[in-house]
Order: structure tokens, then sequence, then C-alpha cells
């Protein structure tokens, strides 16, 4: 009864985890950059099976509380299957029947350490199932980025295509009008379709990163989506502490706690693997039946087993499990340098993306912003060549083009430090 109240709760348990990994489809084509890690916890495919090992591990609780089952034997002896026939004569006989019941008699507290030992894993697959939410919040959160960028670069590159475009037309009415030569309209032209074939290479790169969005939201190819959140960020609180954020690192990060668990685990393991060294005992109780030619009688009987330790004692066991617990041990010594230097490295692509940011927004807009609106003032005036006005262009588009770069390399350090330290330190 309890093996089929496991099996249903189980099933029950799967259901739902079954039912989300379809997404609704009223799916918003809209999303900002938190609704779409939301939707990721919920619709993930991988999410959903590492969930499963939390299942999994409760499992594993109940199998460690079950304690060991008696044993029934039932035996029937002497009979006269061959004929030969039981009397007074032969003194054959007579049929038995008996009953028997073992029961095994666990020493050494197996039961208390196996319970211990499946509570560890079980703070463990936590564990693990935390650190695969830290991981796909950063996946998911460095998708988006690639979107908004992605998206940024096609609106720059099509403002631009558009200005190409409106010269294109004027040089060709130029021409026309006998204003200026053949070959200065064919070389605006040749510009314009340069920025052309540049759209539809930035097309496809926003393409590929709403796919590879859309995988990890668990939503069906082809199913539209955009992101609302643009590129910049609240710069005006000061950077974090670099050593505060190590602590705090520490203390948060999942994958620390479960190598903490796994050495915790490999003590539980090592205790029950001592304690499966001790020998355990086994009593047993027995009604025996017999009826012959000389009557009838009744008997009880008792007895005891337990194995001679005289070879194996578990040595072997008990040997991996101390040499697991030594190599947890060194594995959290290197995770924690890992973390820190994961912390130091984070913390410093964000300050100095932040100063890059800061600069450009600083030195570089305005000033290209103005000589490319200049250029093309002149250049319809007559007083400046195309060469200059393509020159004033480009190095509008390059500065443009760098301070997206920036912002969404920005984001990105934002993230990344923010999954280095295991919690949000920076909005």
């Amino acid at each position: 009864m309890s093996r089929l109240m496991f099996v249903v709760s189980f099933l029950c348990a799967c259901v739902p985890a079954t039912a989300a990994q379809a997404p609704p489809s009223a799916a918003p084509a809209s999303l900002t950059i938190a609704q779409a890690v939301d939707e990721a916890l919920q619709h993930n495919l991988s999410l959903l099976a590492e969930r499963s090992n939390l299942t999994i591990a409760d499992a594993a609780m109940i199998t460690a509380r079950l304690r060991p089952n008696p044993v029934l034997s039932f035996s029937v002896d002497h009979l006269d299957a061959l004929g030969t026939g039981f009397d007074a004569s032969n003194n054959g006989g007579p049929p038995e029947i008996a009953w028997r019941v073992d029961v095994p008699l666990e020493r050494g507290g197996k039961r208390e350490a196996r319970m211990a030992l499946a509570s560890v894993v079980k703070s463990a697959a936590d564990a693990h199932f935390a650190d695969a939410i830290r991981t796909l919040r950063q996946d998911v959160t460095m998708a988006c980025v690639d979107v908004i960028a992605a998206d940024a670069t096609r609106t720059l590159l099509a403002d631009t295509l558009r200005t190409f475009e409106d010269l294109a037309r004027v040089n060709r009415a130029r021409v026309a009008a006998g204003s200026i030569a053949p070959f200065e309209s064919t070389r605006s032209e040749v510009a314009m379709l340069q920025f052309r074939a540049t759209v539809v290479r930035v097309d496809l790169d926003l393409a590929s990163a709403t796919a590879r969005l859309r995988t990890l939201l668990g939503r069906p190819p082809g199913a539209p989506l955009a992101i609302t959140d643009r590129l910049s960020t609240d710069r005006t609180e000061p950077a974090p502490d670099p050593t505060r954020l190590e602590a705090v690192a520490f203390d948060a990060r999942p994958d620390l706690k479960a190598m903490q668990f796994a050495q915790a685990r490999s003590t539980a393991d090592l205790r029950l693997q001592e304690a499966l060294g001790r020998i355990d005992y086994t009593l047993g109780a027995e009604y025996r039946r017999q009826q012959g030619i000389a009557g009838r009688s009744n008997s009880l009987g008792f007895f005891f087993s337990t194995p001679l330790p005289l070879s194996s004692r578990n040595q072997g066991d008990i040997a991996r499990a101390g040499a697991e617990r030594d190599l947890a041990e060194r594995q959290i010594t290197a995770r924690r340098a890992q973390i820190a230097a994961e912390v130091r490295s984070a913390y410093h692509e964000y300050v100095t993306t932040r100063d890059l940011v800061g600069s450009i927004e600083r030195d570089l807009l305005t000033p290209a912003t103005h000589a490319r609106e200049t250029s093309a003032y002149t250049y319809r005036a007559g007083g400046a060549t195309l060469l200059e006005l393509l020159d004033a262009q480009r190095a509008f588009n390059d500065t443009m083009q760098s301070y997206v770069d920036a912002q969404a390399s920005l984001r990105r350090s934002v993230t990344r430090l923010n999954a280095a330290v295991g919690t949000e330190v920076v909005p």
C-alpha cells in the first residue's frame, strides 16, 4: 500500500511539470527581461528536467527510512511422494509442516546513518537546483541583452539606410538636373547598397538571438518575441566594494553550497559505511506440525544467526568514503578560489564598461552627431564632397555602434557580476 501511495504521489507531482513543458498559446509577444526570466523558470525544458532530481531525492528519503523486511518461510517435509508408505516397520516419516519467521536486527545505527545521508543528498539536490536557476537567469538575461543589442543595431543601420536612400534619390534628381556628375550619384547608390547588405546581416543576427531566447523560454520555433527593455542602465549608484562582494558570494553561491553539502554527504556516507561494517543479527521463530502413524505433535523452535566478519568488514567502501571526503574538501577550496576570481573579473569588467559608456556619452556622441549634421548640410549646399559626407556618416555610425556595444557590454557585465555573486548586487 505504501508503495502504491508513493507511485500515485510521484505521478501527481509529475503532471504539472509535464504540462508546464508547453507554454500557453496566449504567451505575450513582448516581454521585459524580468518577465522573460520568470517565463524561463516556468517553462525551460532543462530546468524541468533538473527539477526531477528533487523528486528522486525525496524518493531516496523514503527508502532510507524503511526497515528491513522480515522473512517468512513455509516448508512441507518428509512427504510420501514416492509411494514408499510410512508404517511402523519402515519407521518412515512422519510428514512435517513448518512455518518460520526471521527478523533482521540492524546494528550500528545503519538506519539513522541512511536517513542522515539521504537528508544531505536532498539538500545537495536543492542546492544544485538553485544553481541551475542562477545559471538560467544569467543565460536568459544574456540572451535578452543580445536581442536588445541586435535590435538597437538594426534600428541604427536602418536609420542610416534611410539617410543614404534619401541621398541617392536627391542625387538622381540632381544628375537629371545637371547639377552633379553621374559618377557622384553612382557612389551614393553604392553606399546605399552596402548598407542594405549590412542591414540584412544584422537581421540575421537578430533572428539568431531571438531563436536562442525562444529555446531558453521553452517557446516553439517561430513564435513572435520581442524584448521591450532598453540597453541604458542606472549608473548613479556607486560601484560596490569588491571585498564585500566576495564575502556575499561565499554565502550566496548555490554551487559552493552544493559542494559543501557534497562534503557533508561524504562524511555521512563514511559513517554509513562504518555502520555497514558492523554485523547484523537475525532472530527466528518456527512452528512445526508433525503428523504420522504414531500420532501428532506440535513444536516451536527459536533461532539466532549472525555472519562471521572474518574477511569482509566493508573496508573498501570505508576507504572510498574517506577519500571522497578529502576530495570534497579540496574541491571546496578550489571553488572558493574560483568564485573569488570570478567576482574580481566580473567587477573589473563592470567598472571598465561603466566608465567606457560614460566617456562615450560625454566625449563622442555630441561631436559625432554635430559632424554628421554639418557635413550633410554642407554637402547639400555644395560646400563639401560626397566623400566627406560618407566619412562623417561612417564616423557617426562607428560612434553610435560603439555606444550600443558598450551599453550591451555594460548590461552583460552587470549580469555576470550578479551571477558571480549569486544575488543581485547591481540593478
